[in-house]
């Protein structure tokens, strides 16, 4: 990706803290090998948050954000580069994180106040990576549900706001075995070494 460090925020979007779960791992190992590699990286769990829902435009122009946003928000400028991992839930990314970026994506620090523009996010200058996972196979996901997750993610927030490119790892088969995991840490880990 790039030639020197990079500045990475790892944004853990599994709901569920009362146990470990894959996403964690993965999550985990990308850290671990982007600051072996000299990567400067932060983590950010999703579930750890006091994150009220929004319920109206008002809330979501208007509200002042809560402390824990407010440090999200200054990792989320502080980074050049985001890794969002989560599991897929009926289909789409479970609620607490939908929650988290509808809350971060607030006018003024995503996108201008003010009318909308397709070119105006605020947070370019930044690349993403979306780690998904799920137990049916990733490329049935991509070709008969057509990765809907993946791409309201992509283009309906993170590419909305600025942040390109954004590209994505499709980790299907969770519960496939030790062999498997075993080999999606290890491109988990080679993706942290590049920033990737």
């Amino acid at each position: 990706m790039s030639a020197g460090p990079r500045r990475v925020l790892v944004i853990q979007g599994h709901p569920d803290l009362s146990e470990p779960h894959f996403c964690h791992a993965l999550a985990q190992r990308y850290a671990e090998a982007a600051r072996e590699a000299g990567h400067a990286v932060r983590l950010l769990e999703v579930a750890r948050l006091e994150l009220p829902p929004l319920r109206s435009r008002k809330e979501w122009t208007d509200a002042l954000p809560g402390a824990a946003l407010k440090q999200a928000q200054e990792d989320v400028n502080w980074a050049q580069h985001l890794v969002i991992v989560y599991p897929l839930w009926l289909g789409c990314m479970p609620a607490l994180l939908k929650a988290f970026f509808e809350q971060l994506a607030r006018p003024g620090f995503a996108v201008p106040a003010g009318p909308a523009r397709l070119d105006a996010g605020l947070l370019r200058g930044r690349s993403a990576r979306i780690v998904v996972t799920m137990g049916m196979p990733g490329w049935f996901y991509r070709w008969y549900f057509g990765a809907h997750s993946l791409k309201c993610l992509k283009r309906n927030i993170l590419q909305f706001v600025g942040i390109r490119p954004v590209r994505s790892s499709v980790i299907g088969q969770v519960e496939g075995g030790a062999e498997r995991r075993r080999l999606w840490l290890e491109k988990m880990a080679a993706l942290g070494r590049r920033a990737g």
